[in-house]
């Protein structure tokens, strides 16, 4: 039996992809004719638009021998209207051709297939094509290709000495072999294109057959065969139907093999239930053409009929389902129907097009009587368009586009959802945590068994999984977050599976009630070519648009800038840069993901949701009380829950754990180990010594006012009720002092308000909490120091000091009093919002001053009595000296 690789071929548009695809299969015999994409021919183009329009809407495949092995190519869309088509079959690619215009070079949608393909894990060859075209460079494509996509391109096209001492460059093992034996095996050459460390690049043109031949040998030569275990896997990527109506499920087996009249089984998509359906027929495509098997081994890309439940990315037998694509639609659309048409009819008819094309996300909105779609742009709304009409005989239009939003948190929050109708009950604890950008939706349990049993908790991840949750800014998905199950409780009798669905989803919308949320808007990556002369009128657009960009590369008369912006402001700039560089201008845009929202007031303003209006997203919660349910507002949840709020238990360990260290590190260090601390580490050195000890001491008050001087070397051991969050920065801005300090050393003048807090806290006896921006420091996880008796933080990556505040006051204002010392307005806002007390800066500064005048008035009185003291004991001294000297003298007169 043949050996079989499954190899994807991708390209930014217009890049010669089909015909690359064309020229292989007439290279390797399989087809005997050149088909040509503008004359409507080529093999892999079956579909009408795709002909008419010459772009690959849908995914193919054909299959075709490359030496021993059987080659299965699936032909990818390259616009990016249709990314995740092609995105969804990177999940069964062995191998990966990347074709790249050689008359254009890496383009923006080039850059990133190349990081899909990055994060796929995809080995990759490269193919630049269209090398017959005046002006192509093989050596300046390549030097461009090692800078823009990876250092290791390497040109396959001559192999040589030098091509050999490249190879050995791109790992440290093969490197010293090379250097002990002076050549490289073949084998190490397929094993380092297998993980990724070698790219090898080959130059031709699809349409004049040159290249296309190397190309097909440095493939076979350099490709390695799969091994696949023994038990029965498939992965599912893509749904489609026949002519007659069929539905098809596409799938690569990945392990054992599959018949005819096979019973599968799985998950319904974001349901808990199981279906088992048998296998009617399986189908090997080829273009337009199929083959019916009875059994297909691993390796095998097959169509399979008889399943009504699959859907793209699911995984079969002990394949494992996969994360929805990366790319998705931006924009989301009205469907203008017809009028008269039966709308119930036709959304269920639509929801076939949903099971093809997943990204859809088809939505009928009851109030406003509308139907939307999420889609990509002009293109791929001009298919759906005639894809509706052809299979449905529908006319249908599309109103104008509106950007898809998203939403997270900036904090971790518990949310708590509670079910309890009379005869029901559920409750559910979930810590909502935020994550970096792109990062979706996570979902895990910490909960213990002894208090919600696994069946249970299995249950709440399937809830959390199964539906888009909105957020409560403006009902959009909410994303970039890790939803945790921390608690939960059932009733031994009255407990229901649909009643922690209840629970589940009220206690996401309570928690993001409670949570400091953030809108989200798409960011387009782009890049733009024009004339050097246009650089300013270029710069000035991007910044108009809320974008930001490098330094612009010129050369010779071309300039080049690169950079991002929201897509709500750059949709329609490509027409714009073609209308003043008069057409010589290019513009590549391609999604680079989601981040902060540049006008979100405006947004939520517009949008006018209102989270305590919708009635199938409730944020409370229903308790039930002398034999009947009753609501309950979000805001009063935790108020009636019946398991301990996670967080504020967790807090509590934290802080016995900080008292015992603290009581351990006083009570069990005694002078003589600390004189001995002091002597190994300043070496005796009386200087040092005095420099510390004068850092080191603290003044403190008794109520009899009373001065004395401690050392101190941990926080105090005891819990204190009230706390004093200072906002270093802004503090240190708002003293002029200070400011004045920071100006010639920031270090300088954070030291400087360190030591005057410790004083304060010395006299007002409260826990002190000193709070640094440290966010732009990447990397940088929460720093919590003790500076003698206050405590100092420095704020981790992304977190600054006002969302560290605002934090430990919602978590701790409850049970402490809490003062915050900032002179940000809307940080006081938000402060008072949580119930804590403001102080600002100058309110500070009064206050520390009139303290520093206090210690410094009873420390000159305390002086005085000392001094008096001190001087009665010189009279005296002196009185007895001068009687000494007295008698001194008469005994020598005596003696004389």
């Amino acid at each position: 039996m043949k050996e079989k690789l499954v190899i994807g071929i991708l390209a930014h548009v217009d890049a010669g992809k089909t015909t690359l695809s064309e020229s292989l299969l007439y290279t390797s015999g399989t087809i005997r004719k050149l088909g040509r994409v503008d004359n409507k021919d080529a093999f892999l183009d079956t579909y009408d638009l795709e002909r008419e329009r010459g772009i690959t809407i849908f995914s193919k495949q054909a299959l075709f021998p490359l030496g021993d092995r059987e080659v299965t190519l699936l032909d990818t869309p390259g616009h990016v209207d249709f990314s995740a088509e092609m995105e969804r079959t990177l999940q069964v690619l062995d191998y990966a051709i990347l074709v790249i215009n050689g008359a254009d070079g890496v383009q923006g949608h080039t850059i990133t297939l190349w990081k899909l393909l990055q994060r796929y894990e995809i080995p990759t060859f490269l193919f630049v094509n269209k090398m017959d075209q005046e002006g192509t460079n093989q050596e300046a494509l390549l030097s461009e290709l090692q800078k823009c996509l990876n250092d290791n391109c390497i040109d396959f096209t001559c192999e040589n000495e030098e091509w050999e001492e490249q190879l050995s460059m791109c790992d440290e093992d093969i490197l010293e072999e090379y250097l002990d034996n002076g050549t490289i095996q073949k084998r190490q050459i397929q094993v380092m294109i297998k993980e990724r460390k070698v790219f090898p690049c080959f130059f031709g043109s699809a349409l004049k057959v040159f290249g296309v031949e190397q190309f097909l040998q440095g493939m076979n030569q350099y490709m390695m065969d799969k091994e696949y275990p023994e038990e029965f896997g498939a992965k599912v990527y893509k749904i489609a139907r026949d002519a007659q109506g069929n539905r098809l499920t596409y799938c690569k087996i990945t392990g054992g093999t599959l018949k005819v009249k096979s019973m599968l089984h799985g998950k319904e998509q974001g349901k808990q239930e199981v279906w088992e359906e048998k296998v009617d027929q399986i189908r090997i495509y080829s273009g337009t053409k199929y083959e019916l098997a009875q059994e297909v081994s691993a390796g095998t890309i097959c169509a399979i009929t008889g399943l009504s439940k699959t859907y793209p990315g699911e995984g079969l037998g002990i394949e494992v389902a996969s994360d929805m694509p990366i790319l998705e639609p931006v924009l989301t659309y009205e469907i203008e129907l017809p009028q008269g048409c039966n709308v119930p009819e036709l959304l269920k008819k639509f929801r076939l097009l949903e099971e093809e094309e997943p990204q859809l996300h088809i939505v009928w909105n009851e109030e406003l009587q509308e139907l939307h779609a999420q889609l990509m742009g002009a293109v791929q709304i001009e298919v759906l368009t005639t894809m509706i009409k052809e299979r449905f005989d529908v006319d249908v239009n599309f109103g104008a586009g509106t950007i898809v939003y998203k939403e997270t948190i900036q904090n971790k929050v518990e949310g708590v959802g509670h079910f309890e109708p009379l005869r029901h009950y559920a409750e559910v604890h979930l810590l909502l945590e935020p994550l970096e950008r792109g990062s979706g939706l996570q979902f895990d349990t910490i909960c213990s068994e002894d208090m919600l049993d696994r069946n249970w908790q299995n249950l709440v991840l399937t809830h959390l999984e199964e539906k888009e949750h909105k957020g409560v800014l403006t009902g959009s998905a909410i994303t970039d977050m890790k939803l945790t199950l921390v608690a939960g409780k059932a009733h031994q009798k009255h407990t229901e599976g649909g009643d922690f669905r209840q629970a589940t989803y009220r206690a996401i919308r309570q928690g993001l009630k409670e949570a400091q949320s953030v809108l989200l808007e798409p960011y387009y990556e782009f890049r733009l070519e024009l004339p050097k002369e246009y650089v300013g009128r270029a710069m000035a657009d991007i910044q108009k648009m809320q974008g930001t960009f490098e330094t612009p590369t010129i050369e010779e008369e071309y300039a080049t800038i690169v950079g991002s912006a929201p897509v709500s402001l750059m949709r329609e700039y490509q027409t714009e840069v073609i209308a003043y560089t008069r057409g010589l201008g290019r513009f590549f845009c391609s999604l680079k993901g989601y981040e902060v929202c540049h006008n979100a007031e405006e947004v939520i303003r517009q949008i006018g949701y209102d989270s305590e209006r919708d009635i199938e997203n409730p944020t409370g919660s229903v308790y039930c009380s002398h034999g009947a349910g009753f609501l309950v507002p979000w805001n009063e949840v935790k108020e009636h829950m019946h398991i301990e709020a996670y967080l504020e238990k967790k807090q509590q360990r934290q802080m016995e754990q900080v008292k015992t260290t603290t009581r351990s590190t006083i009570d069990f260090i005694d002078e003589e180990e600390i004189e001995e601390i002091f002597n190994r580490t300043y070496g005796g050195d009386p200087l040092k010594r005095r420099r510390v000890a004068s850092h080191r001491e603290v003044i403190q008050y008794s109520s009899s006012k009373e001065m004395t001087r401690t050392t101190q070397y941990a926080p105090k051991k005891e819990k204190k009720k009230e706390y004093l969050l200072v906002d270093g920065y802004n503090i240190i801005f708002a003293w002029e002092e200070l400011n004045e300090l920071a100006k010639v050393n920031i270090d300088a003048a954070r030291d400087s308000l360190m030591d005057i807090l410790c004083n304060y806290q010395g006299f007002k006896q409260c826990e002190v909490i000193l709070v640094f921006d440290a966010y732009k420091l990447e990397g940088h996880p929460v720093e919590v120091l003790d500076y003698y008796n206050i405590h100092v933080v420095y704020t981790k990556e992304a977190e600054t000091a006002d969302q560290y505040i605002e934090k430990f006051v919602h978590e701790m204002g409850r049970k402490y009093e809490v003062t915050v010392a900032t002179s940000d307005r809307l940080e006081q806002i938000i402060i008072l919002g949580q119930g804590a007390k403001r102080l600002s800066a100058s309110d500070l500064q009064q206050e520390v001053e009139r303290i520093e005048e206090q210690i410094r008035s009873e420390h000159l009185e305390k002086q005085g009595d000392q001094k008096h003291y001190l001087f009665d004991q010189v009279d005296e001294t002196l009185a007895k000296e001068l009687e000494s000297i007295r008698l001194g003298k008469n005994k020598k007169e005596k003696e004389r």
